[in-house]
């Protein structure tokens, strides 16, 4: 029986103010971008041609109707978007370095998205979809952490995949004893992992890719892909008893990363809800890196991320001219 959606993402949703230029006096202008984490990865799925839905808080603010308004022109089903009377909508506040890495400072002591409690989960459409992603950032704290375990196991139960991204931010845990032992329980619940390599380095502490990756399968065999991503380097996937390099795109014209491993996330997940989990070879798994390294390198040449994915013809363009 067909399911009504592909893929529900349960998280943060959030301003990132990123720099953008100068004033005439020489004060940093900062434009307000939509973003977090699991909405980034679902307006790219809208873009592939996914039906998705959003669950999480923003307040009922300004930033909380811009928001609004933004996931929904996407394409995003928002009806499970909850609003805040007391709490605000969290904002980030984006540093960019030279070659476009980001260091993030939180407005989030509350924020928004972290007022989401169990009672407030739609749990009819947790059983309707076929695929559940999740990351870390809404198990910082006790109710958003339970109700992000209840999601996971309500979705879970009823059949859907589920997709985990730590999304390792250390500015917004009590403690990194903390912040392992939320990704320890994601790990040991996902079938789709997306990890970037210092997020690697810090569950496993091994540099080297394979060895870290061979650490992860062993202790959680329930992950049937798992992906890493190194930033400008490229991206790996382990399937199996295989694993798959692919180079990232280094065409220049670089502003800032942020959004481009949700992007890459989300592509995955198309690929994987194109062709199953079953009897993945290493032609597919390259053909699925290729398409999510693309993606990823264009995000990377606009600024935010929800409103700068690419389009499958974009990206299918820049396959076919490099």
């Amino acid at each position: 029986m067909a399911k009504l959606f592909d893929v529900i993402a349960l998280g943060e949703l959030l301003i990132d103010f990123t720099e953008n230029g100068l004033s005439a006096q020489g004060n940093p202008l900062l434009e307000a971008n939509p973003g977090g984490a699991p909405c980034n990865v679902l307006a790219m799925l809208q873009k592939l041609g996914k039906r998705t839905a959003f669950v999480g808080k923003v307040g009922r603010d300004m930033f909380g109707a811009q928001l609004r308004q933004v996931t929904e022109e996407a394409g995003i089903c928002m009806d499970y978007l909850r609003e805040d009377e007391r709490v605000h909508t969290t904002l980030a506040f984006v540093k960019t370095f030279p070659n476009g890495d980001r260091d993030f400072s939180f407005y989030r002591n509350p924020g928004a998205d972290m007022m989401l409690n169990a009672d407030e989960l739609p749990l009819e459409a947790l059983r309707d979809t076929r695929l559940f992603h999740f990351g870390t950032l809404s198990m910082t704290h006790p109710d958003v952490r339970f109700a992000t375990r209840k999601a996971v196991t309500v979705a879970k139960e009823a059949g859907a995949l589920i997709s985990f991204d730590p999304n390792l931010r250390p500015p917004l845990w009590y403690s990194m004893e903390e912040a392992r032992e939320q990704i320890v329980w994601g790990l040991s619940r996902c079938d789709i992992l997306k990890i970037a390599d210092n997020e690697l380095e810090f569950m496993t502490g091994e540099k080297d890719f394979d060895r870290g990756a061979e650490i992860l399968r062993k202790q959680y065999p329930n992950i049937r892909v798992l992906n890493v991503t190194a930033g400008a380097d490229g991206s790996y996937s382990y399937y199996g008893k295989g694993r798959v390099f692919v180079p990232a795109f280094r065409l220049g014209g670089t502003i800032e990363t942020t959004g481009a491993g949700d992007t890459f996330c989300a592509c995955v997940l198309s690929f994987v809800l194109d062709h199953g989990l079953e009897k993945l070879n290493e032609k597919q798994l390259t053909e699925m890196l290729r398409f999510a390294n693309a993606a990823a390198y264009l995000v990377t040449t606009k600024k935010g991320a929800i409103r700068s994915m690419p389009e499958r013809e974009q990206v299918a363009e820049l396959l076919a001219n490099h």
